[in-house]
């Protein structure tokens, strides 16, 4: 392995730092200039650089940019004052690996430096750039595939389709992709969040209005339908439309045409027609908030997207996926995500769904020190402690919904009836919750093992025996017999586990 570099004028810092590394059995190699350090990169390369940021004759960030020229992908530590914001934010901009306050622990410095070697070494290795192409929708889940398929069955229709699912889950998505692989893919999509409109605007903007149709209408105004004339029309969260705008919604469905605000001359509507919801419409229309009959004429075919935590199989390559599409948009190099990080990602609930696995892959290119993520640089509440408190609390919720992409028609598509691939309302099966908690235990699992301990498994069920009793007895105040049956044991087992496990009070 290569030397590491320590650049600073100050010859007591390059000493500490040269002895903490020697202990380490890290080869170094100091120079008291950034002069001395520019000219010896033009021979050779050192595996990672510590750098001051002030020092006569030149600056580390100088140096930074000289490193990036002549050495890409040579992490680079920057050492600066803590209260020196702008040398900070300037040494992440310039691509520094990350920045060290002086002054400083040294063997935090030492841990630092060790993380950076090591993302050095990763770097060497050959990263795969095929999700850099990858489509819009990604998905290997048999619930994704299902999906694809129905969207590919539908590539020939102009039929109304109902897509329902969690929010976040890219309902949008699907509908550009059905428009995208249609007939009308030469037209418009326009898309509409019925739910974003104030009730007084809603109707202005589906069907337009006429010139002093209302106060402020100063001129004759196209409406969506208008717009999306040829092409696909994407009414988002349908089911919070106002009760009296489903009305004439229905009316357009029904007969094709509508007319604007203030108008008298009836318009053709050539549109195809896709909606989306979160919600149950079934419930909605059994406690009158949703006009049954628009229900029907949306629910010609249906398709169910599932929740992230459905096809948890699927995060792994969304996760890089997202994180190679924030890197393009920033400019900067893509991060890498370690297996272990990956496999706890994978065993999250992700409420937010896709969009928040998106979201957390924007804010680890900008906030993750290192090209290669860990678990401990995910955000504090995606740490497996906050997690796994969250889970215990309730918090990680439970996974409502069936386990695949259901297609569903009114008429019956490749032989399944809308009743046998859709379900009923309220009936649908309850999948298995997703703890939060197992990635933590995974990583805990990970951390003995790496540290040779002898009988895991003892170790880890005696823990857990000892977290489940602690946890029933502080609910139930110390009463024993209660606690029993609440975790489904017997009075016997609980007062011997509780003598053998010392949780007497």
């Amino acid at each position: 392995m290569k030397p590491i570099w320590i650049v600073d004028d100050d010859q007591s810092i390059r000493w500490v730092l040269e002895k903490a590394l020697a202990r380490e059995n890290f080869a170094t190699r100091s120079f008291a200039n950034v002069r001395e350090a520019s000219a010896a990169l033009d021979h050779e390369s050192p595996q990672v650089l510590v750098s001051d940021i002030r020092m006569p004759g030149g600056s580390g960030l100088e140096l930074l940019q000289t490193v990036r020229d002549k050495v890409p992908g040579l992490p680079v530590i920057i050492m600066t004052a803590f209260s020196d914001l702008d040398s900070a934010v300037a040494a992440f901009q310039g691509g520094a690996f990350e920045y060290l306050a002086k002054p400083f622990d040294i063997d935090k410095a030492v841990e630092l430096i060790r993380r950076a070697v090591d993302e050095s070494m990763r770097g060497e290795q050959t990263w795969d750039e095929r999700v850099a192409d990858a489509p819009e929708m990604l998905g290997q889940a048999p619930a994704m595939q299902d999906m694809f398929r129905a969207i590919g069955r539908l590539s020939h229709s102009a039929a109304t389709v109902l897509i329902t699912g969690e929010s976040g889950t890219g309902k949008e998505l699907v509908a550009r992709a059905l428009h995208r692989h249609s007939p009308r893919a030469n037209g418009p999509f326009i898309a509409l969040n019925t739910a974003a409109i104030p009730k007084d605007l809603l109707e202005s903007e589906l069907f337009g209005h006429e010139r002093g149709a209302f106060t402020g209408a100063q001129a004759m105004r196209q409406g969506r339908f208008e717009q999306a004339e040829n092409g696909t029309l994407f009414l988002d969260e349908i089911g919070d439309m106002p009760f009296d705008l489903q009305t004439r919604l229905l009316r357009v469905l029904s007969d094709g045409q509508f007319y604007r605000v203030g108008g008298h001359n009836p318009l053709r509507a050539n549109v195809r027609v896709i909606a989306a919801t979160h919600q149950n419409l079934e419930s909605r229309v059994r406690q009158g908030l949703f006009r049954e009959d628009l229900y029907h004429r949306l629910n010609v075919i249906r398709l169910r997207l599932p929740a992230l935590r459905e096809r948890s199989e699927d995060i792994p390559l969304l996760t890089r996926h997202f994180l190679q599409k924030s890197a393009r948009d920033l400019g900067v190099e893509p991060k890498r995500v370690s297996e272990e990080a990956l496999a706890y990602l994978a065993s999250l609930p992700f409420p937010g769904n896709v969009r928040q696995l998106e979201n957390l892959a924007n804010w680890l290119t900008v906030m993750a020190p290192a090209q290669t993520i860990e678990i401990k640089d995910l955000p504090p509440d995606l740490s497996p402690a906050q997690a796994g408190a969250t889970d215990l609390a309730g918090g990680g919720g439970t996974a409502i919904g069936m386990a695949d992409a259901s297609l569903t028609a009114t008429a019956p598509i490749n032989g399944a009836s809308a009743a046998a691939q859709a379900g009923t309302a309220g009936g649908m099966p309850v999948a298995a919750p997703v703890s939060a908690w197992e990635g933590g235990l995974r990583t805990e699992v990970a951390r003995l093992l790496r540290e040779n301990s002898a009988d895991v498994m003892d170790e880890l069920a005696r823990r857990f025996e000892a977290a489940v009793i602690r946890e029933a007895l502080d609910f139930t105040r110390g009463r024993k017999v209660e606690a029993a049956e609440r975790l489904g044991i017997g009075r016997n087992t609980i007062t011997r586990k509780i003598q053998e496990l010392n949780l007497e009070p």
